[in-house]
């Protein structure tokens, strides 16, 4: 048994990625060479040692000497861009199809409104993928409408109308073509898995996140300090289930490794808010009270892909009367950064959402590599810190059953 309970020699860290096709030994190699960065910075030592891996799963290893003391942490990738790959592969037609149903489930729903109140909502993000789409959509017709001006009257309207919708179709082929660069297909996709019968998990997801939560709860049984469960992105969401299934099903071991939970770049309410997120909600609810368990929850206005500073579990309005998580603190990059490099990064939107993963010129408070691979647990760490003045937490969603409707 543990002499001390806030220090930490052996950790285990699982990472939920966020709606993201990138191999997870990019992720590895972001991890390598920002904590070598960070620990250079902030004058600490820290070794990363890969571990490779299987399709269920990918690590490395973090040993770091941090105020003198050594901690060994092993971090598990916990995969399914399998499921982001197979959603991602769609023809053009199929994506317009997806653009319909998916504004059909928010703007139906009235979702997109209450999340249109709440300040800070990644607006720009949301309405990124549709503004485009329809603008592509707009050029395309433009294209072919020429061709068939050009085309039909010295030959026969069908043929000029065939080259026209043929030059349309691709125009918009092309642009889908890059969407490496552009991001439009993806964050279409991403927002419509989101929207699955209007805020349900997909089978095959729900499928994996049932194997994730046996694998955390494994791990509780080990000789270690502490199990970190990281969730990035929409990542975050999928943790709060993961973790309230476990707690359910088999409870948090009393002589145990201590259980912590950081969300970070979090976008909850984008699924929350939907009429048939029963389930995340309850599962918010479940979570924000529990003693067994420590959740801090890291955003930053900077990010203009996350719901920034906004507690999930009050703006969804599903807090318990004896709520005591999330722990809501903002990585502030701007005053983290300096500004040279918050400047040249700022309308990088894709990688400023990765930013919580990477080094800080002048950490606030918040060091991933220190939280991760450092000496203390996420508790001890954060049990003398106050939530962010600035923090959201009016309740917005006109949703808040955590049961099915009958």
């Amino acid at each position: 048994m543990k002499t001390d309970p806030t220090s930490v020699k052996k950790r285990k860290v699982f990472y939920v990625p966020g709606y993201d096709p990138m191999l997870p030994r990019r992720y590895r190699e972001r991890y390598r060479s920002e904590g070598m960065m960070q620990a250079e910075i902030s004058g600490y030592d820290l070794e990363i040692v890969g571990r490779g891996g299987t399709k269920e799963s990918y690590g490395w290893t973090a040993n770091a000497v941090i105020d003198g003391k050594k901690t060994a942490t092993d971090i598990d990738f916990l995969l399914w861009s399998d499921i982001v790959e197979n959603q991602m592969k769609t023809s053009v037609w199929k994506s317009y199809a997806t653009l319909i149903r998916t504004h059909i489930i928010y703007f139906g729903s009235g979702a997109i409104w209450s999340l249109f109140k709440m300040p800070n909502t990644p607006t720009i993000a949301a309405l990124y993928p549709s503004t485009a789409m329809i603008v592509q959509l707009i050029i395309a017709f433009v294209l072919g409408w020429g061709a068939f001006s050009l085309i039909a009257p010295p030959t026969h309207w069908l043929l000029g109308l065939l080259v026209g919708a043929g030059i349309g179709y691709a125009f918009l082929a092309w642009v889908k073509k890059y969407d490496h660069k552009t991001y439009i297909n993806y964050l279409l996709t991403d927002y419509a898995f989101a929207a699955y019968k209007s805020g349900c998990y997909a089978p095959e997801l729900s499928t994996r996140m049932a194997e994730f939560s046996t694998t955390i709860r494994a791990a509780l049984d080990e000789d270690l300090d502490e199990v970190l469960v990281v969730g990035h992105s929409c990542g975050a969401h999928l943790s709060v289930t993961i973790l309230a299934d476990l707690i359910r099903d088999h409870g948090v071991p009393e002589n145990g490794p201590k259980l912590s939970f950081l969300s970070l770049g979090q976008v909850t309410p984008m699924v929350s808010f939907l009429p048939n997120a029963w389930r995340l909600r309850r599962d918010l609810a479940f979570l924000s009270n529990r003693d067994d368990l420590t959740w801090v929850d890291v955003t930053a206005p900077g990010d203009g892909a996350c719901c920034a500073l906004c507690d999930p579990v009050k703006v969804t309005g599903v807090d318990p009367k004896d709520a005591r998580w999330p722990l809501v603190i903002s990585a502030s990059f701007s005053k983290s950064l300096k500004p040279e490099t918050f400047k040249k990064l700022r309308f990088k939107f894709f990688r400023m959402h990765f930013q919580y993963l990477c080094a800080f010129d002048n950490p606030r408070g918040y060091d991933y590599f220190q939280i991760t691979a450092g000496p203390l647990t996420l508790r001890e760490r954060y049990k003398n810190r106050n939530p962010s003045p600035s923090r959201i937490e009016k309740a917005y969603s006109k949703f808040r059953s955590l049961e099915p409707a009958p």
